[in-house]
């Protein structure tokens, strides 16, 4: 049996149509993965910001019996952690780039500030055999780790996000299928983080 050449044309352009879609569909699909990935990476960032949020407090007491007159470090300790905490965290979050930027920002001030009382408690013996307050050290330490873990994974599936959107022709396809998906924001390195803090003796 013979195919006419107009069934012949309509099966050729069946098969681009379903080959065509099945591309839609697994663009779709992995940028649905990606993005969840995303959001997953991102909550990780958020425990651990919130888990060295925790440790401050008793850090900053521990520090209060020892080094009584180091308030202007304390100070900035207690008011960068309090900016942080008045923070709304969530997954929309990554949605605005204002709420990125000032998330960031607060937290690498939490940072350096966490960074000037480190180098004030080398003037106190003391307190850097006091059990309790190693104690607490260590596990900043740990946090300070897991957060550099975390934002690692951050960037990493965002980049393998983004990447996928700007993509030819993942982007031809999910800016037909999946219009909404922006690329996300990623952490950067300030000026203020690659210099090391002082602090005057």
């Amino acid at each position: 049996m013979k195919l006419g050449k107009g069934t012949v044309v309509a099966i050729g352009f069946v098969a681009v149509l379903v080959i065509l879609a099945t591309m839609a569909i697994g663009y779709h699909n992995k940028a649905v993965a990606l993005d969840e990935k995303v959001g997953a990476a991102w909550s990780q960032v958020l425990n651990q910001y919130k888990r060295r949020a925790d440790l401050i407090p008793n850090l900053v007491s521990t520090v209060k019996g020892y080094a009584t007159h180091e308030k202007e470090v304390l100070t900035q300790v207690t008011e960068a952690r309090a900016k942080v905490g008045q923070m709304q965290l969530s997954p929309r979050m990554l949605d605005d780039p204002n709420a990125f930027a000032a998330f960031e920002k607060n937290q690498s001030a939490l940072s350096s500030a966490l960074s000037r009382l480190m180098l004030v408690v080398e003037r106190y013996p003391d307190l850097k055999a006091n059990r309790n307050f190693l104690t607490l050290q260590s596990q900043l330490e740990g946090t300070e780790n897991r957060i550099s873990v975390a934002r690692r994974d951050y960037i990493d599936v965002v980049r393998r996000y983004n990447t996928m959107l700007r993509r030819f022709p993942a982007s031809l396809f999910l800016s037909l299928t999946d219009p909404e998906l922006e690329p996300k924001p990623t952490f950067s390195i300030s000026e203020a983080e690659t210099k090391t803090p002082e602090v005057k003796f």
